[in-house]
């Protein structure tokens, strides 16, 4: 009888481990702690200069693009090259 008792304290032990939810909360949590260490925010949308990193719970987190500055052209490609045609350059 003994054995049956100790059997159903282990049997009840393990099934009051810790729940779905549980698990799901701190998986949350993880996620938005993340979010914040790439200077991110949670929001419920982003804007078009944001990109989505992951998602906290439901909302998506929000992280601003860097500014790229647009390459400047080489001022040789554009200028065309002073050509003098008198007939005394010849």
């Amino acid at each position: 009888m003994k054995i049956f008792y100790t059997f159903l304290i282990i049997i009840f032990t393990v099934s009051c481990g810790p729940s779905v939810p549980q698990r799901k909360i701190r998986e949350d949590e993880i996620r938005k702690r993340e979010c914040y260490l790439v200077r991110g925010a949670c929001k419920t949308e982003c804007n078009s200069w944001e990109y989505i990193y992951n998602y906290c719970d439901n909302e998506p987190c929000c992280v601003i693009r860097e500014y790229q500055k647009p390459a400047k052209r080489k001022a040789t490609e554009n200028s065309r090259k002073l050509v003098n045609y008198s007939s005394s350059a010849l």
